[in-house]
């Protein structure tokens, strides 16, 4: 008896087609890239809005630098005179022991390039060359500014 039950059950068993397998691998590549495509999306968005917040934390440092100094750190000083008294040029008599920045460094952007910086001492633009690390571009490689266009 258990033999007639094991044989009709094999004989009723029926596997996966190699076309079936290789259509449910098609769909979940498909599904695999619309998902990964989205994720690197956000995190390309994440990183750009990364640049902003710390532009806008370095701002912040140069306004108390120029409450101090009555003036902005210029092109050449650059964003060092953040961490370091700036020499030559403009001297600024009440510069704040230690910096304007905790750790003593100036953080680079999110692509770990340097921020660009330029000032005439009345005011400063900053900005980051985005992921391509070059001027110009387009999507995550656009370069990206503190307010608006340079």
């Amino acid at each position: 008896m258990n033999k007639k039950i094991n044989r009709s059950i094999i004989k009723n068993a029926r596997g996966f087609s190699l076309i079936e397998i290789l259509i449910a691998l098609a769909l979940l590549a498909m599904a695999g890239t619309f998902v990964g495509g989205r994720i690197y999306q956000s995190y390309q968005e994440g990183l750009v809005n990364s640049a902003r917040i710390q532009m806008n934390n370095l701002a912040d440092r140069l306004k108390e630098f120029r409450r101090s100094c009555h003036y902005y750190p210029g092109t050449e000083q650059g964003l060092e005179a953040l961490v370091t008294k700036p020499s030559g040029g403009r001297e600024c008599k009440r510069y704040v022991p230690g910096g304007y920045i905790e750790g003593g460094q100036v953080p680079n952007d999110p692509w770990d390039s340097p921020f660009e910086y330029e000032s005439d001492g009345k005011s400063f633009n900053i900005w980051s060359l985005g992921a391509d690390g070059m001027e110009g571009g387009d999507e995550a490689d656009a370069d990206i500014y503190l307010k608006g266009k340079k």
